[in-house]
């Protein structure tokens, strides 16, 4: 085992985190009708729940912060944000809006010129098939087949299925193909990393057929890093050249800035030089969003993401970043826990469908594991399984989700390497009763997005 990266960092402010009893998380859970979402934080002991807006700023961003141009319209602050964006990608048009699925809601409908078009993706992840179905169009996976075979060392297992997707171009028709989106790195597929070689041939592939190629970056920094470690072309490119040379296959990027931005909220659209699309988007971002200088961001928050997008490409600081993230996936392998292999970028996914053969797909074993290891220590995960994928749309059936996680997200800058262990030993101890847990139904199943505000019980 290579040896781990210390932190590129030091303390500077601490936040108290509280410990629980068994019993009372026992009523914290019952309380929360068994979704970890509903529950209140201070009832957590260590969240992996989501990396997204959950890390830590730095002194420069806070510092910044000071700085923000609160304007309604023109801020000081919006310039900033703009060239920091320019920066990174090389495109003409920015647009802020307050994290990713308010970029998804603004540029969605707007590429939708009708209903039953469809969206092809490496693969979309719960808000993107959300907003895509939204806008009356249907969401297409086409991941490599790779991303399946989780014990078996792939090194870009977020990669798009290039043939699956020619296939699905012609049976649908190009022009009936809104968009096709390459998320990067791939979450839904276990945090996995799309190589260079990959992005060019879909972009060879959306050109030939007039698509519009769209990046969903938010973990993009993750995801050059990873074409540094692994593709040896680009051994000798600096992480920033290498994003650049990302962007430069796509005409649009949409990102959560609350992954690779650094920071707790804010997100944008970005758009090379279709000045028409940039025109449509402005107009929906002003009715969704608020003006198109602010996006539904205080100046404040934009100077922290102006900064924190630069310091999301520091090296030393990707380095530790994946470093934590491959630490807590060997130890679990180590044990015999089946996770996504290699490590992915900002979380380690446990594959619970093996964990717990006994409870089907629509009882929710990930779920199950979830409960299970909240109730052990305190530790709260997230299902990433039949939960979040929901039901199709046309037969109102649960779909089966090709894959059932338990995704334990890691906050950037936040935990050290003593509450990885931590967390380790409460999975093992899981893992040892795995026989006993139970499946769930609901007593409430919201229409959309079902995952975030859904009442559990066993069975």
């Amino acid at each position: 085992m290579d040896k781990y990266c210390a932190p590129p960092y030091r303390i500077k402010m601490v936040e108290p985190i509280k410990r629980s009893t068994r019993q009372e998380r026992e009523k914290y859970l019952s309380d929360a009708h068994n979704n970890l979402f509903l529950l209140p934080s201070d009832a957590v002991y260590i969240d992996l729940l989501t990396d997204s807006g959950t890390g830590a700023m730095s002194h420069f961003q806070w510092s910044a912060m000071m700085q923000g141009d609160e304007a309604y319209a023109g801020s000081r602050s919006f310039y900033r944000f703009e060239k920091s964006v320019r920066d990174i990608c090389g495109y003409a048009y920015v647009i802020p809006v307050h994290q990713g699925r308010g970029a998804e809601q603004v540029l969605l409908p707007v590429l939708t010129k009708r209903k039953g078009m469809v969206f092809i993706s490496n693969m979309h992840f719960d808000t993107t098939r959300a907003h895509v179905e939204l806008a009356g169009a249907h969401a297409v996976d086409c991941v490599t087949g790779a991303c399946f075979h989780i014990d078996e060392y792939h090194p870009f297992k977020g990669n798009m299925d290039v043939d699956r997707c020619r296939e699905h171009i012609k049976k649908y028709g190009a022009s009936n193909v809104a968009g096709i989106i390459m998320t990067v790195t791939n979450n839904s597929a276990g945090g996995q990393p799309v190589s260079m070689e990959n992005l060019r041939a879909v972009r060879d592939l959306a050109k030939a057929h007039h698509i519009p190629l769209i990046i969903d970056g938010a973990r993009y920094a993750e995801n050059a890093a990873f074409i540094k470690q692994r593709e040896s072309a680009f051994r000798h490119m600096s992480i920033r050249e290498i994003a650049r040379e990302m962007f430069g296959c796509a005409d649009i990027f949409l990102m959560s800035a609350k992954k690779d931005g650094l920071v707790n909220i804010g997100g944008f659209i970005a758009i090379r030089d279709n000045e028409e699309l940039f025109r449509s988007c402005q107009v929906r971002t002003v009715a969704y969003e608020g003006f198109p200088t602010y996006g539904g961001l205080a100046g404040r928050d934009l100077e922290a993401v102006a900064v924190g997008l630069q310091e999301g490409l520091e090296p030393d600081y990707l380095e530790h970043r994946l470093d934590q993230v491959r630490y807590l996936t060997e130890h679990l392998r180590d044990a015999g826990i089946p996770v996504q292999y290699p490590a992915g970028g900002h979380a380690v996914f446990v594959d619970c469908k093996r964990i717990c053969p006994h409870i089907p797909y629509d009882r929710f074993p990930a779920q199950a594991v979830c409960n299970a290891l909240y109730l052990e220590a305190g530790v709260r995960g997230v299902e990433v399984g039949s939960l979040l994928i929901g039901r199709d749309p046309e037969s109102g059936e649960n779909i089966e989700s090709p894959f059932e996680w338990m995704r334990l997200s890691l906050p950037r800058r936040s935990y050290t390497y003593a509450h990885l262990e931590l967390v380790a030993d409460a999975v093992r101890a899981v893992y040892e009763k795995r026989e006993t847990l139970r499946g769930l139904v609901f007593e409430y199943e919201p229409p959309v997005l079902r995952h975030f505000t859904a009442r559990l019980k066993y069975e």
